[in-house]
């Protein structure tokens, strides 16, 4: 069994360590097909028998050929792979199976881990890139609702430059606090054991519950003690948690198709994930961004913000739930889109830029 390290197209098989990356990423794979994979690897581009799977995979334990099919099917799925058009495991009927991919030795994979980012330093730069991809969409996300919501402030000698940057402020602090949450929950995820794609969902989850209930917390704190009473049920833990667990399984599914497809394709697939979660937050009754702003607004009488303009575009007196939800959606794709755009391109400039 082949016990060195290899790289074939954006994947680095670690032998040793008994681990698969794409991208830097873990990819999910149980301990027989990790190596039946290795000893495919190993063999590149010479035919690998039913006979030597028997003998080396499943070591003389009896199985029935459909095991070997089960196992050629999982690896071609992790890699994205098509048994009509290989690029990596080639079927020789009746015989067995061929990698035919191109495959390099990689020194440094057996090696200590000195030669690669460690594994503290990738937690500290995704997690870095991730928060600024929140500040951005925060920043975008404020230019909507400045131009949208406050079109009184927008005429001559109103200080329309004044609202919009006070709107941009909130929203990209915001941002920020929402994208450090989940994106060092997604890279915290990364130094733990255990299935790839739950910790990504529960890192994300938990990052997003602290920063969403810290927020709230001191949100409705410093109303209190400023104003004398809270503008109500603003975004909170509950919202955060479901946002940063969408964000999370975002990340991971990104990962893979930047690796297979392209790095636009892999944005609009979080960013579709990130809106599906955007959408669903609001209609089981809770509140994003837009919501909280409008509370914010309806709680203080004087306030020259309005976001009743949105509303009228589905028919609604005021900023009712279809406005919610609409906006809901834009925020949770421009959220899911960006943070996870950022830490892909962190991966791929810093972290694995050879691949």
């Amino acid at each position: 069994m082949a016990t060195g390290g290899f790289r074939f197209d954006r994947f680095r098989l670690d032998a040793a360590d008994r681990l698969l990356t794409l991208d830097g990423a873990p990819v999910e794979l149980n301990a027989r097909y990790l190596d039946a994979l290795a000893l495919l690897v190993a063999e590149s581009g010479r035919l690998v028998t039913k006979d030597r799977f028997l003998e080396e995979v499943w070591r003389g334990v009896p199985v029935t050929d459909e095991a070997l099919t089960q196992c050629i099917r999982t690896l071609r799925r992790q890699l994205g792979d098509d048994a009509a058009r290989p690029r990596f495991i080639e079927t020789v009927p009746k015989h067995g199976y061929r990698f035919i991919a191109p495959v390099e030795a990689d020194e440094a994979a057996p090696k200590t881990r000195e030669s690669i980012p460690g594994r503290w330093s990738r937690f500290w730069l995704l997690g870095a890139a991730g928060t600024a991809g929140g500040a951005f969409a925060g920043g975008v996300g404020g230019l909507l609702y400045g131009f949208a919501g406050a079109p009184q402030a927008l005429e001559p000698g109103m200080g329309a430059a004044s609202v919009l940057l006070v709107l941009v402020a909130l929203t990209v602090v915001v941002g920020v606090l929402g994208g450090a949450g989940v994106a060092f929950g997604i890279a915290a995820a990364g130094l733990a054991p255990g299935r790839p794609g739950l910790k990504s969902v529960l890192g994300g989850a938990g990052g997003g519950l602290l920063v969403g209930g810290m927020v709230k917390l001191l949100g409705l704190d410093a109303f209190n003690l400023l104003f004398g009473r809270t503008p109500g049920e603003i975004t909170g833990a509950l919202e955060g948690a479901l946002l940063g667990g969408a964000v999370g399984f975002a990340a991971l599914w990104a990962a893979r198709l930047a690796a297979r497809r392209s790095l636009a394709l892999a944005v609009a697939a979080a960013g579709l994930v990130g809106g599906v979660a955007g959408l669903v937050i609001p209609l089981l009754g809770g509140r994003l961004m837009g919501g909280s702003l409008d509370l914010l607004a309806r709680g203080f009488p004087g306030s020259r913000l309005r976001l009743d303009r949105i509303g009228a575009l589905f028919g609604e007196p005021g900023f009712g739930p279809l406005a919610q939800a609409a906006t809901g959606a834009v925020e949770g794709l421009l959220f899911s889109a960006c943070l996870v755009a950022a830490m892909l391109i962190a991966r791929r400039t810093w972290l694995d830029p050879q691949t």
